[in-house]
């Protein structure tokens, strides 16, 4: 059994005590040009998330900003290598995700997770992590008989078969997002639609220049 998924992450060592670097958050923002934040894409399998959230970070890097996108394949093969795809599994995923997004907040810059992160208790966990206007839910919000007919890469057909258990929208529930920051249609809009949507958010809150 992987020692992670039975480590208590409230029980901390009291040796361990939170390190205070000599470069703070307000300059690594100062010298980045503007702030650090999560640009928290969710949505279904299929829905579009890696596709919009690399549109936004492409259109970021081109505006000379500090960018980062944290996709739920990439990670899985690293970092998350240990876990599957159970509800328990799926909440760990989500936890170290959120974890590690708020250390690249910290460092001042505007890091894009594309994960399905079906459960709104987790993004909650992870909104709860950094500061109010650091956690940018984006709800990739695209009908499920259209993330199946995209069916990128086959999981859709695997789980009607049978061969995939705990596949989201088919056996493993979904709760979209009720009130996300930046509410995006893929169906009904372009890729560059979709991705201009978000940093026009952005600009709005006054997080980019």
């Amino acid at each position: 059994m992987s020692p992670y998924k039975t480590l208590d992450v409230n029980v901390k060592s009291s040796d361990v005590q939170w390190h205070q670097a000599s470069v703070t958050h307000a300059e690594r923002e100062q010298a980045n040009g503007h702030k650090g934040a999560v640009l928290w894409f969710t949505g279904l399998s299929g829905s579009g998330k890696s596709t919009v959230a690399n549109a936004v970070d492409r259109l970021l890097h081109d505006r000379g900003c500090h960018t980062y996108v944290l996709d739920g394949d990439n990670v899985r093969h690293g970092l998350n290598g240990d876990l599957g795809f159970s509800d328990e599994d799926r909440v760990e995923n989500i936890r170290r995700i959120g974890e590690v997004a708020k250390l690249f907040v910290d460092a001042g810059t505007l890091v894009s997770t594309a994960f399905i992160s079906p459960f709104a208790a987790d993004r909650q966990l992870v909104r709860d992590l950094l500061a109010a206007h650091q956690f940018i839910e984006v709800f990739i919000d695209t009908p499920l008989e259209v993330c199946e007919q995209r069916d990128p890469k086959g999981l859709y057909k695997k789980a009607r078969a049978g061969e995939i258990k705990h596949f989201t929208g088919i056996d493993s529930a979904y709760e979209a997002p009720i009130s996300p920051e930046v509410h995006v249609k893929t169906a009904e809009q372009t890729i560059e639609e979709c991705a201009q949507q978000v940093i026009d958010y952005l600009i709005r809150q006054g997080l980019l220049a």
